[in-house]
């Protein structure tokens, strides 16, 4: 993947602004079924929303307790869509749901909401599939978890994810069906004529150049950014999100709960050697250029956390965070949490799409109904195949063949187990290009960082292979280094004097870019 400002030019039968998941695969669907594409982000690939989820692809079990039927089946096909297409990306998860006797749902209730989530699901095998323990099995299933007042409990299957890396997959098989993709590149403002959108007049970030563009059809997937707008004030609710990131459990389970102070639904959840706890739920009306983590949802979630936990953890465990606003359509529920999850199309008045709320785990279907709208309106006759189509990086072969083949080379080459499973789910096929690296130079196999199976030689492909333009591209997105450690000065500029030569950078630019990082 290369970065070239200078590829947008010309007329596009498609022109799609916002990279983030919803983006990345309207590009991609519509590159191919044929359409001449061009995607704009004015920052980097999933650099809001996109990278700030809770890393799921799931149905949503909690949304059976509103009845969002319609929904949860929905999420539940594209969850086994996305395991069959897509095995090194999405992978199985199962959760635990500990019943006590203080819960507000007891035994039999959950039992009938998993045997309803199985039979949306279309009543699937191991993993997926419910099973319940009684006190005993349980506990030993979550050591840590506090067995006091514990009935026992359930597990059921969804899967996992790295939601910035999906997108990045996504965009890159974009381009490798011709479309053209370009981050850092902002939409000035929308062109008319006739009073019909018919292109964007988009700056470059890095040079301040700005090109005009013409397009059939033009696309909206811009997020948070919708709600600048009085037409998207009147369409979209913002709602934040926030995750803690805290030392490991040493599970390889996650767990359902549900915060004692509100019964707002929260998860704990492996991920990277680390633990994912989260999310929040407030509705969201400052700037979406800067959403923060706030010290009240760091003291919410440990509180929620430390509710269940045999082992209470402080504010000194908390390795990273961060916070995300999720776009919602408009709604008179006194609460985010009661809006519903799902999408919708909207088309303005001046042709123009925009693409409102959504889920990361049904994005791939509601961007096939948007291509869908975009060829009836341009009369071209091209139906969606991005459902029986394995994403870029995925083995052509089994699963289980290529991963076995592909932990044995990392063994050979010096590679621990776990990073090289990750390397498998970071990279898929393209593994091989890390593997070329460490041959080369055998030190680079070696961790960035002890606890966090990253390995040098990663970084140096991503780097080099993935339209990197800062530091924090790097090591937030293309590798969540900065929320999975904590990185100080001299770590930082260690890093950065690394990949200066591959990425052109001088002194200065190294010490702007490590600044960047720290703020």
């Amino acid at each position: 993947m290369r970065r070239d400002f200078s590829t947008l030019q010309g007329e596009f039968d498609l022109l799609v602004c916002g990279g983030g998941i919803y983006g990345a695969w309207t590009a991609y669907d519509a590159a191919l079924r044929g359409l001449k594409v061009a995607l704009v982000e004015q920052g980097d690939w999933a650099g809001a929303t996109s990278s700030a989820s809770s890393k799921l692809i799931h149905g949503g079990l909690r949304y059976l307790e509103t009845y969002d039927f319609k929904l949860v089946r929905k999420a539940l096909n594209e969850r086994q869509l996305l395991l069959d297409i897509a095995p090194h990306r999405v992978w199985p998860l199962r959760f635990g749901v500990p019943v006590y006797a203080d819960s507000r749902n007891g035994t039999l209730l959950l039992k009938a909401g998993l045997m309803l989530y199985d039979a949306l699901a279309g009543f699937p095998v191991e993993p997926m599939r419910h099973r319940h323990f009684f006190k005993r099995a349980f506990s030993t299933h979550f050591p840590y978890l506090d067995d006091a007042g514990l009935h026992g409990g359930f597990t059921y299957g969804d899967a996992q994810t790295d939601d910035a890396r999906l997108v990045l997959e996504l965009v890159a098989g974009a381009m490798a069906h011709g479309a053209v993709c370009v981050n850092y590149a902002q939409l000035v403002e929308w062109h008319e004529e006739g009073g019909k959108v018919c292109g964007a007049e988009v700056r470059d970030m890095l040079t301040g150049d700005t090109r005009q563009l013409r397009a059939r059809q033009c696309v909206s997937t811009s997020g948070r950014w919708e709600v600048l707008g009085e037409q998207g004030r009147a369409w979209c609710r913002l709602s934040k999100g926030v995750h803690l990131v805290l030392p490991a459990l040493h599970a390889k389970e996650a767990v359902l709960l549900t915060a004692k102070k509100d019964g707002r639904v929260f998860f704990i959840i492996p991920w990277y050697g680390r633990t994912l706890l989260g999310t929040t739920d407030t509705d969201y009306r400052g700037d979406v250029e800067r959403v923060q983590v706030e010290e009240a949802d760091i003291n919410y979630l440990l509180d929620a956390a430390n509710g269940y936990l045999r082992h209470a953890w402080g504010r000194r465990d908390v390795i990273g965070s961060y916070a995300g606003v999720r776009v919602m359509r408009q709604s008179d529920a006194a609460h985010p949490s009661a809006v519903s999850r799902d999408w919708e199309l909207r088309t303005a008045e001046n042709g123009l799409h925009h693409a409102i709320g959504g889920k990361l785990t049904s994005a791939r279907e509601d961007a096939a109904v948007v291509v869908d709208a975009v060829c009836a309106k341009l009369g071209i006759d091209a139906a969606c195949t991005s459902k029986g189509c394995l994403l870029p990086w995925a083995p052509q072969q089994g699963l289980g063949q290529w991963a076995a083949e592909s932990a044995a080379a990392a063994r050979g080459l010096g590679i621990d187990d776990e990073s090289a499973q990750w390397l498998m789910r970071r990279h898929g096929v393209r593994i091989v290009e890390v593997f070329a690296i460490v041959r080369e130079s055998p030190h680079y196999a070696s961790r960035i960082v002890t606890e966090v199976p990253l390995i040098h030689a990663d970084l140096l492909v991503c780097a080099r292979d993935e339209m990197v333009v800062h530091l924090a591209d790097l090591l937030r997105r293309r590798m969540p280094l900065l929320i999975l450690a904590r990185l100080e000065e001299g770590r930082l500029r260690h890093l950065a004097e690394l990949l200066a030569p591959g990425l052109g950078w001088d002194a200065q630019r190294v010490a702007d870019e490590v600044q960047t990082c720290l703020a």
